[in-house]
């Protein structure tokens, strides 16, 4: 695998997508797909498959294209999938019982460990087989599971306060849902900020220029 030191964002944020179609080719039975195909599928430029795949290595064959489970398997090794990361889930409200319960994590090489809120009334409470915990456990569960994420349902009131403990208890990357952006307040912990509002602002730019695009 090439170095990926400076490989855009931009690429990086593609590559789930090529693991997502991949996965399907390979559940469907089909054992090997052109970067033509996958343009076809995925809505891009065959160039532009090209370009971003051989960013991290020579993944297919010239008159032959790509093995989709060879592909798939190098893609995952990029993500990590197989490492099985531990996460933790802080925020029991509506949208943590949505992730936890409908969310598969275990696809994406993460296993949801632990799951906490600041409301004693529903502590003790399961989802999807994880029993509620309150914060005043993540402390001792961090010290002795070590989680490698967060997942960040808080409200935008809670999460400054919520990121400085979980640093202090050595948890060092979040996907963070608070729709507050964390990175330039915690600039040595890994970040991915989810704007929920953004993506639909971005639909509805889409309908209004529909005719330009």
């Amino acid at each position: 695998m090439k170095n990926n030191d400076s490989i855009s964002i931009a690429v990086i944020k593609r590559l789930p997508r090529y693991y997502r179609y991949l996965t399907d080719l390979a559940a469907h039975g089909i054992d090997k797909v052109s970067s033509t195909e996958l343009s076809r599928r995925m809505g891009l430029t065959a160039s532009q498959i090209r370009q971003d795949l051989n960013c991290f290595g020579d993944f297919g064959r010239k008159g032959y294209g790509y093995n989709v489970e060879s592909l798939r398997a190098e893609i995952g090794a990029i993500f990590g999938i197989g490492n099985n990361y531990s996460a933790i889930m802080i925020g029991a409200g509506n949208l943590g019982h949505a992730l936890a319960n409908h969310f598969d994590f275990k696809k994406r090489g993460v296993h949801l460990a632990g799951i906490f809120d600041i409301r004693r009334e529903i502590v003790g409470e399961s989802i999807s087989g994880l029993t509620i915990k309150h914060m005043d456990q993540v402390e001792a569960f961090c010290k002795e599971n070590k989680p490698d994420i967060a997942i960040l349902t808080v409200p935008k009131t809670e999460i400054r306060p919520t990121v400085a403990r979980l640093t202090a208890c050595g948890v060092n990357a979040f996907w963070n849902f608070a729709g507050l952006d964390l990175h330039l307040e915690f600039p040595n912990a890994q970040v991915e900020n989810v704007h929920m509002g953004d993506s639909l602002m971005s639909l509805c730019y889409k309908i209004a220029n529909k005719k330009d695009i």
